[in-house]
């Protein structure tokens, strides 16, 4: 028997940054290239200047955070993070990222497969000058590979296939 997802989500931030170390750009959309990444983001393929782009990632084409994320780093360890300082592509409310690796998805009109959680890393303590990575362990979003592209706006459906 199959069972039907019950989730229904929404985008609520997009960043994009064109190389390492630069603050995360808000946008109001952005564009999904289908096997290679974001237009003007750090890690498309082809185009890396990221800071792990000496480790390319078929499945890093684009990368989600849960909003409710950054309300628990909030609650649980007094840190305030802003939906650019994560680091990650797409702000998402009422999706249960951690729960999809190995699932397809739709993301406003694209469809995304999840390849793996996202893991923090030092780096990001870095940059934001902040004590996050204990806190973002088990909550630091999910990475992606894109199979349909297209454009992505903030207030699109994200839902499952």
């Amino acid at each position: 028997m199959a069972v039907t997802p019950t989730w229904l989500g929404v985008v609520t931030h997009l960043h994009v940054a064109p190389r390492a170390f630069l603050p995360m750009r808000g946008m109001e959309e952005i564009e999904l290239v289908e096997g290679r990444g974001i237009v003007g983001d750090r890690y498309m393929i082809g185009t890396e200047q990221g800071f792990y782009s000496d480790k390319p990632e078929e499945g890093r084409q684009v990368t989600l955070f849960e909003e409710e994320a950054l309300e628990c780093i909030r609650r649980d360890h007094n840190i305030t993070m802003l939906p650019e300082e994560h680091r990650r592509n797409v702000t998402t409310r009422g999706v249960p990222l951690n729960h999809l690796v190995g699932r397809r998805f739709h993301l406003g009109e694209c469809l995304l497969e999840a390849t793996r959680l996202s893991f923090p890393c030092k780096h990001i303590e870095e940059i934001l000058e902040k004590p996050v990575f204990e806190p973002m362990i088990h909550r630091s979003g999910l990475n992606c590979r894109i199979l349909k592209g297209g454009t992505v706006r903030v207030g699109d459906a994200v839902r499952p296939v």
